[in-house]
This record gives structure tokens, C-alpha cells and sequence, in this order.
């Protein structure tokens, strides 16, 4: 019998957050817009951060992306300077570390003061639930930072889910497109790669993780598959592993 999702060999399985376990719309109607509108009071509190920005922002400068101008002839200056670089990357969705980090802090804020719950799709409580009963364990790998998937998931609208996340990972393993990135995971779960499941809704990253040996799933939670989508194509987690 065919078993493309691995069911006799999975001991672990890795989820991507925006668009496999949590919608798309959160991270990009609320998440976003949160830290965009939060980050100038965020700064001021925070001259580290300020510090980090200014070293991120000449690395862009040198490497000639352009970002904009860095004035820094008063803390006023700096901070307008922080703010509208910051903007820019986020404009561009850029998978910056610093940046990504950066916004979970802001996030923290938010969900300690109770502005932020987040969203995880109706089927993760049962399937987290339903795959640890089975002896599997659960892990997450976001360009997101690891706090920022912890507060998610510990601050969720369907209540603490973290006691069944293994670990958390982010960009600091690698980045979501290389292949070394997923034997890194695998090796830190204990796992071999063909023991992983790997879910996400970008096919460049399960391409990545299949070349690392593990097993792969296209979460399409909506619209029409792709023509030849190169992967088992689930609709939800209700199909994987019942």
C-alpha cells in the first residue's frame, strides 16, 4: 500500500507557520501592521536595537541595496532614520534575523498587554493532540523568530499549545530554502531526515527539506493545486497521519 506522508517511518513532524498552521491574513493584516505602528515607541526604549539597525543598515548600504538615508546628527534623527529603515525592510519582507527579532520583541509587548492573540487554524489543537498520542513529536520552523512562534502558539486563541512543540526554529538554523538548514533540524530533534515530515504552503522550502531527505507535504488550505505541484498535496491536517 502506498504511504506518501510516511506513516510507518515519521517520528517527528515540522510545520511552517504562515499558511500551514496559522492564516496568512494574521501574520499580514495583524502582525504586521502591530510592529509597523508599534516600532518608533518600541525604539526609543531600546538603544540596543538602534545599534543593531545601524549595523544591518550599512551592511544593505555597502552591499548596495539602497535602503534610506541614515541621519544621525541627534537621537531624534537616529530614531526617525531606525524607523523608516525598519519600514523599508518590512516593505520588502525581507528574511532579516535582526529584523525578525526585532518585531518579536514588539510582539511580546502586544501579547503581554493583551492587544495580540494569536491564530492557529481550527485543526491544530486536535492534530498537535492526535500526533503526540501517536508517539510523534512536533516542532516549527518560521522565518518568524522563536519567540515570536512561542508567544503565537503559548498565546493562542485556542489556549497554550506549546506543552506539545518539541522546539522551536528560525533563520538562525539557516535559511528556509537550504537544504543544510533541514539536516541541522533533524539532527536536533535526534532524528533522522527521513523520519521528518516537513508541512509548508511554499514549495521552494519543501523542495529544500525533500533534498534533505525528508518527507514532504504541500498544505494548500485554499484555492486550486498547482499544475504539478511536486509534492502530496493535503488540505488541512486532518489528512496527515490520522
Amino acid at each position: 500500500m502506498s504511504d506518501p506522508l510516511g506513516a510507518g517511518r515519521v517520528r517527528a513532524l515540522l510545520l511552517d507557520i504562515e499558511g500551514t498552521t496559522t492564516p496568512v491574513d494574521f501574520v499580514t493584516r495583524v502582525l504586521f501592521p502591530y510592529a509597523r505602528e508599534h516600532v518608533r515607541d518600541f525604539l526609543i526604549r531600546r538603544a540596543r536595537e538602534l545599534a543593531l539597525l545601524l549595523s544591518e543598515h550599512e551592511a544593505d548600504r555597502r552591499a548596495g541595496q539602497s535602503p534610506p538615508p541614515w541621519r544621525g546628527g541627534s537621537p531624534a534623527e537616529a530614531l526617525d532614520s531606525a524607523v523608516a529603515y525598519v519600514h523599508w525592510l518590512m516593505g520588502r519582507d525581507r528574511k532579516s534575523t535582526a529584523l525578525k527579532a526585532l518585531q518579536g520583541r514588539i510582539w511580546e509587548e502586544g501579547y503581554q498587554a493583551g492587544q495580540l492573540r494569536g491564530q492557529v487554524y481550527p485543526d491544530v489543537p486536535r492534530a498537535f493532540a492526535r500526533w503526540r498520542a501517536q508517539g510523534r513529536e512536533v516542532a516549527i520552523f518560521s522565518s518568524g523568530s522563536v519567540l515570536a512562534q512561542k508567544l503565537l502558539f503559548s498565546r493562542s486563541e485556542a489556549g497554550d499549545l506549546t506543552p506539545w512543540i518539541r522546539a522551536c526554529f528560525d533563520t538562525t538554523t539557516g535559511a528556509k530554502g537550504d537544504a543544510e538548514s533541514y539536516r541541522h533540524i533533524a539532527d536536533a530533534l535526534g532524528q533522522s531526515p527521513e523520519a521528518v515530515l516537513f508541512l509548508s504552503d511554499v514549495a521552494a522550502e519543501l523542495d529544500a527539506a525533500r533534498s534533505a531527505g525528508m518527507t514532504t507535504a504541500l498544505c494548500l488550505r485554499t484555492g486550486p493545486p498547482p499544475p504539478s505541484p511536486g509534492h502530496t498535496v493535503v488540505r488541512g491536517f486532518d489528512e496527515v497521519l490520522p
